[in-house]
C-alpha cells in the first residue's frame, strides 16, 4: 500500500512519529500472521519543500510533494498549533496555500486522505470535509463547529471514516488515526501493533474532555455552566436556567447546540459524570451519597450515565 506522509512546516512532532512507528511496526509484524502476510505499506514522508522544520524546531527530509500523485493514501499530520485563533490563521494563510491545493487535488483523484487533531482544520479549509462527517481534538471542536458549518463534527469519537476520509482526535489521537489505517488492510495485524506498542483501545474521546473547556467559547454557554455547578445536586429545569439568565429557553437551546454540538441537558449530565467521577476518584463515599450530590437519587442512574459516557462503572473508578 503507497502511503505518503504529507509533512509540514511547523508539524506536530510526536504525530510523525506516532505514525511512521505505527505504520513500520507493522510491516516488521506482518509475517508473525498465520498464513499469508497482509501487503506491506510503501511509506514514503513528502512535503511542499525539501526540507520541513517540526514544531519543536527538528528537521526533516522529504521528498517532493508529486510523490502523493500515485498514493494509495495521504496522511496529513497535525499542525503544532494551540491557540485556536493562531490556528485558524495557519490553516488559511498563503503559508499552507500548496497544501490546500494538494489536498484538493487528491480527493478529486479519489485518494483516501487521514488526518488527527489540528490537521482536520487543514483538511476543512481545503474543501475536502464538506458534507462528510469528521471528528477533531474534543477542545477544538467549537472553533471547528463554528467555521466549517458544512461539516457534521463528532469529537467525542477518537477516530471516524467518512467516504474515504479519515480523522482522528487530540494529539496522541495520532496512534488511533495509524492503528486505524493498519486496521483496513488487517485487524488482526493492528490488534498484534497495538499489543507490542501497549496502546489501549480507545473508542471516544469523552472520557478526557472538560466540560468547562468548552463551555468558554461562548459568554452565555459558560454563565449556564457556572449556574448548573452552582446547583448541581439539584433538579434542574433548562426553563428555569434560561430566566436566571436572562434569555428564552430556545436561545439557550440553540446557543449551546451551535457551540457544543449537543443540547443543554448533555452539558448538564457531562458535569455530573465530572464532578461524580472525581468523588469516586477522591473518596470512600458511597455510591449512594455521590448519586445525590451531583443531583441523582438513584445510584442505579448514575451507574447507566458512566457507563455511557466514561464505558467504565463506579467501581473501576475507585483508586
Amino acid at each position: 500500500m503507497k502511503t505518503a506522509v504529507l509533512v509540514l512546516d511547523g508539524v506536530f512532532d510526536s504525530g510523525v512519529s506516532a505514525v511512521l512507528d505505527v505504520l513500520h511496526t507493522a510491516n516488521a509484524l506482518r509475517a508473525r500472521l498465520p498464513g499469508a502476510p497482509p501487503p506491506a505499506f510503501d511509506v514514503r514522508t513528502v512535503g511542499v519543500r525539501r526540507t520541513v522544520r517540526t514544531g519543536l524546531g527538528h528537521r526533516i527530509d522529504t521528498e517532493p510533494a508529486r510523490t502523493a500523485e500515485n498514493a494509495d493514501l495521504l496522511v496529513v499530520p497535525a499542525l503544532m498549533e494551540r491557540h485556536p485563533e493562531a490556528l485558524v490563521e495557519a490553516v488559511s494563510g498563503a503559508g499552507h496555500r500548496t497544501a490546500r491545493r494538494l489536498l484538493a487535488e487528491a480527493r478529486e483523484r479519489r485518494t483516501p486522505l487521514a488526518t488527527s487533531c489540528t490537521g482536520t482544520f487543514l483538511l476543512a479549509e481545503s474543501g475536502v470535509l464538506d458534507g462528510r462527517r469528521a471528528t477533531t481534538s474534543w477542545w477544538l471542536a467549537p472553533v471547528f463547529r463554528e467555521r466549517y458549518r458544512e461539516v457534521v463534527v463528532d469529537e467525542s469519537r477518537m477516530v471516524t471514516t467518512s467516504d474515504g476520509i479519515t480523522t482522528a482526535g487530540a494529539a496522541f489521537g495520532h496512534l488511533d488515526l495509524a492503528l486505524a489505517i493498519v486496521g483496513t488492510r488487517s485487524p488482526a495485524l493492528a490488534d498484534l501493533v497495538r499489543r507490542y506498542l501497549v496502546v489501549d483501545d480507545r473508542a471516544s474521546q469523552a472520557a478526557y474532555a472538560i466540560p468547562s473547556a468548552l463551555a468558554r467559547h461562548d459568554p452565555l454557554v459558560a454563565a449556564f455552566e457556572e449556574w448548573v455547578r452552582a446547583r448541581i445536586a439539584q433538579p434542574l429545569s433548562i426553563a428555569e436556567a434560561a430566566r436566571d439568565l436572562g434569555v428564552s429557553e430556545r436561545t439557550l437551546q440553540r446557543t449551546v447546540a451551535r457551540t457544543l454540538g449537543c443540547p443543554p441537558i448533555r452539558l448538564v449530565q457531562d458535569l455530573r459524570v465530572e464532578q461524580a467521577e472525581h468523588l469516586l476518584r477522591t473518596t470512600g463515599l458511597p455510591l449512594a451519597t455521590v448519586a445525590r450530590r451531583v443531583g441523582y437519587e438513584s445510584p442505579g442512574a448514575l451507574r447507566s450515565l458512566l457507563r455511557r459516557r466514561l464505558g467504565q462503572g463506579p467501581r473501576a473508578l475507585r483508586p
